[in-house]
């Protein structure tokens, strides 16, 4: 019993909603159309509402039957979840899987195998969050993250262990009005510097270490969508992932900017799938895992995925 009333007669109270009668939810839930309306009668007594107009033919949902049979769904949904998790968990399975992404990684490489995993564990709850630049790795070595989607610069660390998934090839990109727009040869150290890079950080940790900023003007950004706003508005140059600009620069939106000796390597910046080294991943989180190296093993995106 939860309070003053029990799952068993929100369940008759949905049965008749759905199927339009006494009768027919005491023929679905192989009971006798007595303890149906016995069942109704108890919920209706100790509510103190009435849930049903008898005075038809066949009974009808009040005002106040319609709204209490979305709360009975809601309930009766949210109860067996609980039972699928503790069902879960007594086999085995984690209790929850956190998954941490960083801000560069695209959604589409990887979005079928969440869906895939919510087939494979139908109770199990996920959770995910997009980080700022370096918030995963954060996030794995606080606990609150079981598995992250994410670089790892310059190297992957000793704690974590790493599978290298996939490629993102990254365009200095500015708005066509900037005035490195029409450098017309690589542009150099020098010439960078007295304009802005809007660079992606931590914003929990803005002090770490930065790797590809060669501007001295810096404007900070946790998000890709808002970073990309501000080149467009020519406010300064930046680093772009191919396939979020790769139209833009085909159609003249922005330009691709040439770097002299350009640090960000030629074959892209690799995405990890990570997890710390003295917490291994459980049942779902090593399965999820295995099914994105089977899938994605250095896959290198260099065309638009949008």
């Amino acid at each position: 019993m939860i309070g003053s009333f029990t799952l068993d007669q929100l369940r008759v109270l949905v049965t008749i909603a759905d199927t339009g009668s006494f009768s027919a939810a005491g023929r679905k839930l192989a009971r006798a159309q007595s303890a149906i309306s016995q069942a109704v009668a108890a919920l209706e007594g100790v509510q103190r509402v009435v849930l049903f107009d008898r005075s038809g033919h066949k009974p009808r949902l009040t005002e106040a039957g319609r709204v209490l049979v979305d709360l009975a769904r809601h309930v009766l949904a949210t109860a067996a979840r609980f039972e699928g998790a503790a069902l879960g968990m007594r086999g085995g399975l984690e209790p929850e899987l956190t998954i941490s992404i960083d801000p560069i990684v695209p959604t589409s490489p990887w979005i079928e195998n969440l869906r895939a995993l919510g087939d494979k564990f139908p109770s199990l709850p996920v959770s995910f969050s997009t980080e700022g630049l370096g918030g995963s790795l954060r996030r794995l070595r606080s606990g609150s993250a079981a598995l992250g989607i994410c670089l790892l610069l310059p190297t992957v660390p000793d704690d974590v262990i790493a599978y290298p998934l996939f490629r993102v090839r990254l365009k200095s990109v500015v708005a066509p009005e900037h005035p490195l727009a029409s450098l017309g040869r690589p542009a150099t150290q020098s010439d960078l510097e007295p304009y802005v890079q809007l660079v992606l950080s931590d914003p929990v940790a803005p002090d770490e270490p930065n790797y590809g900023v060669l501007g001295t003007r810096l404007w900070r950004f946790v998000d890709l969508g808002r970073r990309l706003d501000f080149v467009m508005a020519g406010f300064g140059w930046c680093r772009m992932p191919e396939h979020l600009v790769g139209k833009l620069i085909d159609t003249g939106q922005l330009i691709e900017l040439a770097i002299e000796d350009e640090s960000s390597p030629r074959d892209g910046l690799t995405i990890f799938a990570a997890h710390m080294r003295n917490r291994p991943l459980g049942p779902a989180g090593l399965w999820l895992l295995n099914e994105l190296r089977a899938r994605l093993s250095l896959t290198d995106l260099r065309v638009d995925l949008n």
